[in-house]
């Protein structure tokens, strides 16, 4: 049977940002960075993937770990971490896996027989006279390879660039030849950093990182995270290697832009970096990005939306939303998980977008778990105190009469529940203090349709939020 999907669309312990989707065999394949839960620094852990059949993005199977930090010969102490990759199919119809480990300016390669087995390593990107990418002398540091193969040419492009270092000029585009290692055109720059901007149309979304490359027709689509932090742009071109033109924002982790369910800067969710791809599967387009839990920028999550590439090639920016890939409103009907809110935030909403690394103090809500990494259990909501909302979209309702929640903590009060986050209360449901989850419910008409819901805490205390039931 079918399974629906959700967001974020793998398991809630599992943390993999950065995602690059590719449908290899009927199979749709997702390639990330794996950070910890309650890990201190990006990217901690080793490389794994996941894929699912194309006809089913709610039925994701664990492929294991393809490539460990220990791997690469210049790590034998795993004392760097393996930054975002991406994967091409070679001209030998070999999978090769690009990336950068923390500390270092080149770019390392792995190579398998199939998609998401065991990676060997197999060199680095160089000149022809055998020198490394990134450290010759005029050379930008490598960062978050992104790669798509033509023939027997391999496209790589690179780059990091924080506002206001002139030393960093933007997104750089080098070919690869056959081997997949030697260049054989020499880097150019495809999207400028913010000091270079002026003039390009780039302005206020210039690249700062996460370079990703798709092709759709005769267009590229080069798609990166633009100085702004939250969003995810894209930039098309008839080109491989020049003339990309700035086009607009697919997808924002704060919710930010958006104006079709609430004010265009106010966010929605508590957003920070972004990075990730678009895919075509099933003649369907989808964006792959990431999300940030558990109050700090080092335990993302995997999520995807369905987008549209209109006529003239571009692509509406889309909300975040529970049902992801599900290809349409999620049944309203049965229990959900919190950890499916695709909107979190309080009344003091100034904290959600700040760029800095563990920022959110217990005053407000977020997704969290209790184990350990790797833990197998559910994710929930916590610190849900006055005026905290969880929001999700969307459910196709018929016939609720009734709502139930399951609440832990020291609160005392009421959770109401909205169809809209700034709407009128359809009913309350009443919690108070229990150190274990307890349910409680209240008979609230649920109006029938695709619906949004919407949990607002009032009252004392702090209430963890570990699903709700539509009955």
């Amino acid at each position: 049977m079918k399974k629906q999907g959700f967001n974020p669309y793998l398991p809630s312990w599992e943390y993999i940002p950065d995602g690059e989707p590719y449908v290899f065999n009927n199979r749709v394949y997702v390639y990330g960075s794996h950070d910890r839960f309650n890990g201190y620094v990006y990217c901690l852990n080793d490389y794994v993937c996941w894929s699912a059949p194309v006809d089913d993005l709610g039925n994701w199977r664990y492929e294991g770990v393809i490539y460990k930090k220990t791997d690469d010969p210049l790590n034998p102490d795993g004392s760097m971490c393996l930054y975002a990759p991406d994967v091409t199919v070679g001209p030998d119809g070999r999978y090769y896996l690009y990336y950068v480990l923390d500390k270092l300016p080149i770019v390392s390669v792995a190579v398998c027989d199939t998609p998401a087995g065991k990676y060997e390593f197999y060199g680095y990107v160089h000149y022809s006279d055998g020198t490394r990418l990134g450290e010759r002398a005029d050379d930008q540091p490598q960062f978050d390879p992104g790669v798509l193969t033509e023939g027997d040419r391999t496209y790589l492009y690179t780059g990091f660039c924080a506002v206001g270092d002139k030393s960093r000029k933007g997104a750089m585009a080098t070919v690869l030849g056959p081997d997949m290692l030697t260049i054989v055109e020499e880097p150019v720059f495809i999207a400028p950093s913010q000091p270079y901007s002026k003039g390009s149309g780039y302005e206020g979304h210039e690249f700062f990182e996460a370079p990703s490359i798709r092709k759709n027709g005769d267009t590229y689509y080069f798609i990166y995270s633009s100085v702004v932090f939250h969003e995810l742009c894209y930039a098309t071109s008839k080109h491989p290697t020049k003339g990309f033109e700035y086009k607009g924002v697919i997808v924002s982790n704060s919710d930010l832009h958006i104006d079709t369910y609430k004010p265009a800067q106010k966010p929605m969710f508590y957003g920070a970096n972004n990075h990730g791809s678009i895919v075509e599967i099933n003649g369907k387009w989808y964006i792959f990005y990431h999300r940030h839990t558990n109050g700090t920028n080092f335990s993302r999550q995997a999520c995807c939306e369905q987008i549209e590439i209109l006529e003239d090639g571009t692509i509406p920016q889309v909300e975040m939303t529970s049902c992801g890939c599900n290809g349409g409103p999620l049944e309203g009907r049965g229990e959900y998980a919190a950890y499916l809110a695709c909107n979190l935030f309080c009344e003091e909403e100034s904290l959600y977008t700040d760029w800095t690394a563990s920022w959110m103090n217990n005053q407000f809500p977020k997704i969290t778990q209790d184990g350990r990494d790797g833990d197998e259990e559910i994710g929930y909501i916590a610190n849900m105190k006055a005026s905290a909302t969880a929001g999700f979209k969307y459910f196709d309702c018929k016939g609720i009469k009734k709502v139930k929640i399951k609440v832990r903590g020291y609160c005392q009060g009421d959770f109401e529940v909205k169809t809209a986050w700034d709407g009128p209360a359809l009913g309350k449901i009443s919690v108070g203090f229990t150190n274990v989850w307890k349910e409680y419910s209240a008979d609230i008409v649920i109006p029938d349709g695709v619906q949004a819901l919407y949990f607002t805490y009032t009252g004392q205390g702090s209430a963890s939020l570990a699903s709700f039931t539509l009955e």
